[in-house]
């Protein structure tokens, strides 16, 4: 009986934590983070992905309470898995994690669905705030750029600025783009998308058309020079 009882507390204690996803393409840094929450009482690391297809197979299968993700990651970035898993789990909180300083990618996080933009210049204690500021239900954004975030809301909500060609890109055809800059043939986009190589081949004209290029090394520069390839 003694046993059991003692059973039973481990269950009741191992429930009262928050279960984490960890995505992140570099595993040093990926194991660094499992260390850390997982020798917090608060925290349970229970799935790990080293890129966009997989973080979303895992987080389908081990619905987290929260997941801690990196914005940049091979085949698919993680802007494209918050649109992946923000509708189909609703519960499942985003943290983004990540070396992206600029307002528009921060922007486009949230909007996306995550909860939390956290900088990887962070320390472990930002860090942890973070991931439970989200977790009680609130938002949280890295202070180093909540101003220039701020400015660049007010400025798209009075429509101060003139659309980008980047924003006039679809999701689909930012993926298709992220993958023709990390060398991939349509073929291959396809199959990694899931997609016709006909369909791929049509977001990736209509990618340049919008983007007024002319070429797949100006599609790679493009790609590059906004960050969407992984170095």
């Amino acid at each position: 009986m003694q046993l059991l009882g003692f059973i039973s507390d481990e269950v009741t204690i191992m429930q009262k934590k928050k279960t984490v996803v960890i995505v992140e393409d570099h595993t040093i840094l990926r194991e660094g983070l499992k260390t850390l929450l997982n020798a917090n009482d608060d925290f349970c690391v229970i799935g790990e992905a080293g890129d966009g297809q997989n973080a979303i197979r895992c987080i389908v299968q081990k619905k987290p309470d929260l997941v801690l993700l990196d914005i940049n990651m091979p085949k698919m970035g993680g802007i494209s898995v918050i649109n992946n898993i923000s509708g189909s789990l609703p519960e499942t909180k985003i943290v983004v994690l990540t070396m992206h300083k600029e307002e528009e990618f921060a922007l486009e996080a949230f909007k996306s669905g995550a909860r939390g933009y956290c900088l990887k210049t962070s320390n472990h204690d930002e860090l942890l705030f973070a991931i439970r500021t989200v977790l009680s239900g609130k938002i949280f954004l890295s202070p180093e750029i909540s101003d220039k975030v701020l400015v660049g809301y007010l400025e798209s909500k009075k429509r101060i600025k003139s659309t980008s060609s980047w924003q006039t890109l679809t999701q689909r055809e930012k993926e298709v783009l992220k993958l023709v800059g990390e060398g991939y043939r349509s073929k291959e986009i396809a199959d990694f998308l899931c997609i016709s190589t006909k369909t791929a081949e049509r977001h990736r004209a209509n990618t340049m058309r919008k983007l007024d290029l002319h070429s797949t090394s100006a599609l790679t520069a493009y790609a590059i020079d906004r960050g969407l390839v992984v170095k």
